[in-house]
């Protein structure tokens, strides 16, 4: 009788649901072992030089334009101390890289300028470049990038600003020994939506 029974419900459809059982099992068994060679990977080592310092901390400051969030990111990463600084701004626009220039002499601020290259108007690449080659010159060495970023109150705001800095924010994360300081500069729209929360 079982059999009869499992077999006319397997006909009308419950293969479906064995199928989706088994498929589910097998992926949380996956997520399972997923879970346990990360924790593996993350265990700390007793042996591990834990507090082994980086040999010299370089920083950069990414800039795009000579504006207010700028000169916090240039604030924030010479109150840090590195063994160096330099500012990069990657020419893609020759008109706007020389206005970068002659704002950045005018108001001569104590950090060095060094222009990036990019034949193929490439924003990130010649970016990732520069951070490699110096940490070619030295693995030892740490390199914190300072990414100036706009923090936006309405919705709409965000589809306007940070278009640059999210995607080279995503591929520093890819690079070893290097950090990414972002930097944040609240528009007014952001008061503006405290102001409205406060009263409600």
């Amino acid at each position: 009788m079982f059999v009869v029974v499992l077999a006319t419900k397997l006909t009308q459809g419950a293969w479906l649901t064995i199928v989706a059982i088994a498929l589910l099992t097998l992926w949380m068994r996956a997520i399972g072992h997923h879970y346990s060679a990360v924790d593996r990977e993350l265990e700390v080592d007793p042996d591990s030089p834990v507090r082994a310092l980086p040999s010299r901390v370089h920083a950069l400051i990414v800039v795009t334009s000579v504006r207010k969030p700028v000169v916090r990111a240039l604030t924030y990463a010479r109150a840090s101390r590195p063994s160096t600084l330099e500012a990069v701004v990657v020419d893609t626009d020759r008109a706007r890289t020389e206005e970068v220039l002659r704002q950045w002499q005018r108001l001569e601020f104590p950090v060095p300028m060094t222009v990036l290259a990019s034949p193929y108007r490439d924003s990130i690449g010649p970016v990732i470049s520069h951070v490699r080659g110096i940490r070619k010159k030295s693995p030892r060495d740490l390199v914190i990038v300072y990414l100036p970023e706009y923090v936006v109150g309405r919705g709409w705001e965000r589809f306007l600003h940070n278009q640059a800095i999210r995607p080279l924010k995503a591929r520093l994360h890819f690079e070893r020994g290097v950090m990414i300081a972002s930097v944040p500069w609240h528009l007014e729209s952001v008061r503006e939506l405290r102001l409205t929360e406060n009263q409600e």
